[in-house]
């Protein structure tokens, strides 16, 4: 017995105990029988462990070299190393489905270990659901998307990966974000829950809201490392180019930081229920459609499988969701009627609104953007292509203003904020943003968008900043340093804290964003050995090209040197590697030397022999801030989503909740800074 039999055996095994599970859940909420929903807690750890012993299989197949099964023999060969071999694991169709469902069945698994937590007249529906899900992919993989399958003959040596997935990012991008789309099956799980239930109160958002935590960094993280790969490995200089694809991963991020925000609002003022429910639904719909929009091939893209029949699969699968999700949603929508009004647009809950109108605009002219092309050929028979102009144009000033309101937020107070209070919070950020506003023109920077932009992101920081320093501030006065007061307000109030480090990640972000957008400065130069170029205050000096041959690969390399400012600072080898099997599809070696915080990006181009080449040069300013702050991104989210220790004592019993109540302060201090603030007691959870 191969282990190809093995792990389709699992296959089955594992979609027959998915299918008992939902219904013995189902069964044992209808009928409140305890021991018919434990036994559904159990079912599906069966699940995971056939799941487990699937992928397991498949994984000692690689290893093995066993070509005799034909995805092994697609998407591997001799040549390539072990941990190439085991990541080509999900390097195809049919290993990233088996993937999805793994993880899927795992995450699952740690609901079931950790429901104790959760409101129990929703963990059967969502065990249910979740199993539903997991039941839908085991079939696929049984009937149209089969791992295991066998070849009559098995050959020699396998084809090996495409040279796009032969880099070290292929063993941390592409199970980030299939985790990522994976991960937002639980908060749908709880959603549906709620509405089948009734339960549509704040407890089931509190069930889920490190669910959607832990998602939202799974998500964010994949982004990163997706823009990551594609700037040190498609050699075309940027980072993202508006694929569809890379937009399909984006459309979830965007609703689930949405939802995220809101429903702040709803467990603080019982508002936004409809908003919260369509967020939640959204993000696991758009999900789907990610998986869909890979796996059919029907639009074109670099991220893309090549056309099959599995797309149809995911595409009436897609259309169950949104049928039963909104049948669900009208049945319950008396439901959801907002406990109170807004009392003012100038308003802690008024921005987040606002957040959510324009994150979910964002989403809305991505997601056109993206299905254009199929809309085009249905109406007019032709393809209408959709590039970065189209994204640049509408989604950059709404992100402009998103980070603007994303600064403004913090210095509002629920229900209402007084003109003195709005004003005496705004004036420093204000002035911050008025300052780099007259200094980058002084300083060269002469792009009037550019400056909008950078203001702006001077202005959140400030506001960020400034909310930090009053809480430091009011502990230090109160004995504790300054470093132990930030600590301890990180420590006490993750929540809010991780969310400021969020916001002051994607403010760097923003600001790499916008410098490597409107100050690169691109130079290609026809070099023959011992001839400079010069570019941007950088000179490359070219030597001539050395070619290596190792097992599997031919190599070409061109050997520079780099000057900055008449500083010698090293050399550098931008070269083409050709896999055996893929010779017309060569893979780039980019050389990116950094030197501050700007990356001198080189790649070669095309040569001639021993002694001449074509080099690409792009100088990209700003660039590695754009990783420091998706690292800052996802500490941040790491530091919402740890648990809090929450004490009893003194300071629950004062009724005034924060930092000041936890420090025990003088309620006569609370009041003063709240005062002057303009904050209420309530609001002094700085």
């Amino acid at each position: 017995m191969h282990f190809s039999d093995v792990g389709f055996i699992a296959l089955i095994l594992g979609s027959g105990f998915a299918m008992y599970t939902g219904f013995v859940a189902v069964l044992g909420a209808l009928r409140k029988s305890e021991l018919l929903v434990a036994s559904a807690k159990r079912g599906i750890l069966v699940v995971a462990f056939f799941l487990l012993l699937a992928s397991a299989a498949l994984i000692a197949s690689f290893l093995s070299h066993d070509f005799g099964v034909s995805y092994v023999a697609q998407h591997s060969s001799l040549a390539m190393p072990w941990y190439f071999t085991t990541a080509a694991f999900y390097g195809g169709q049919e290993g990233s489905l088996l993937y999805w469902a793994l993880m899927l069945a795992v995450f699952s698994a740690i609901f079931v270990l950790t429901a104790r937590r959760t409101v129990p007249v929703l963990v059967p529906y969502v065990i249910a659901t979740l199993m539903a899900i997991e039941t839908f992919l085991l079939i696929v993989l049984i009937t149209v998307s089969n791992p295991f399958v066998r070849l009559p003959v098995a050959p020699q040596d396998g084809v090996g990966l495409n040279p796009l997935l032969m880099d070290p990012g292929m063993l941390v991008h592409p199970p980030m974000l299939l985790m990522g789309y994976m991960s937002f099956s639980v908060p749908f799980a709880f959603a549906v829950a709620a509405m089948i239930t009734g339960k549509l109160d704040s407890e089931w958002l509190r069930s889920i809201r490190r669910w959607t935590l832990a998602s939202w960094s799974i998500q964010t993280t994949g982004l990163i490392l997706g823009a990551w790969w594609a700037y040190h490995v498609l050699g075309w200089g940027g980072y993202w180019g508006w694929d569809p694809v890379e937009n399909a991963a984006l459309l979830p991020w965007l609703t689930a930081t949405a939802f995220l925000h809101s429903t702040m609002v709803q467990e603080r003022r019982g508002m936004l229920k409809v908003w919260n429910l369509v967020l939640v639904v959204a993000s696991f719909t758009l999900a789907i459609f990610g998986t869909f929009e890979v796996r059919s091939g029907i639009i074109s893209s670099v991220h893309s499988f090549a056309y099959s029949d599995i797309g149809s699969y995911f595409l009436a699968f897609l259309v169950i969701i949104i049928v039963f999700s909104t049948g669900l949603f009208l049945y319950r929508l008396p439901k959801l009627q907002p406990e109170q009004e807004f009392d003012s647009v100038v308003s802690r809950e008024g921005i987040f609104l606002l957040n959510n109108l324009l994150l979910v605009g964002i989403a809305f002219a991505t997601l056109w953007g993206t299905i254009f092309p199929l809309i085009s050929v249905a109406i007019r028979r032709q393809t209408m292509t959709v590039g970065p102009p189209f994204y640049e144009s509408v989604n950059g000033p709404i992100f402009v203003v998103l980070i603007l309101a994303m600064g403004v937020g913090p210095l509002l107070a629920w229900r209402r904020t007084s003109r003195r209070a709005l004003w005496h919070n705004l004036a420093i950020p204000a002035l911050a943003a008025a300052l780099c506003a007259a200094v980058l023109p002084l300083a060269g920077v002469r792009d009037i968008w550019a400056n909008v932009g950078f203001a702006v992101c001077t202005f959140s920081a400030g506001a960020i900043f400034y909310e930090l320093w009053r809480g430091m501030r009011v502990r230090h006065r109160h004995g504790e340093a300054y470093p132990q007061a930030l600590y301890m307000l990180i420590k006490r109030y993750r929540q809010r804290y991780g969310g400021y480090i969020v916001h002051l990640g994607l403010v760097m972000l923003a600001v790499g964003v916008i410098g490597s957008h409107f100050f690169q400065v691109q130079q290609d130069s026809t070099l023959k050995a011992g001839q400079e170029m010069h570019v941007a205050g950088y000179t490359l000096k070219y030597f001539g090209n050395v070619e290596e041959t190792y097992p599997g690969t031919d190599t070409v390399k061109s050997i520079v040197q780099i000057w900055h400012d008449g500083q010698y600072a090293g050399f550098i080898y931008p070269g083409r590697v050709f896999y055996q099997n893929f010779g017309n599809q060569p893979a780039s070696l980019i050389s990116i030397t950094t030197f501050g915080l700007t990356d001198v990006y080189v790649l070669l181009d095309d040569w001639n022999g021993a002694a001449e080449s074509k080099i690409r040069v792009f100088i990209n300013p700003l660039t590695p801030l754009v990783w420091y702050g998706g690292g800052l991104m996802l500490l941040g989210g790491i530091v919402c989503w740890w648990p809090e220790r929450r004490k009893k004592g003194a300071a629950s019993q004062s009724g005034i909740p924060g930092v000041l109540a936890r420090a025990e302060l003088p309620t006569k201090t609370v009041q003063q800074v709240a005062q002057a603030t303009g904050r209420g007691d309530e609001e002094m959870v700085v």
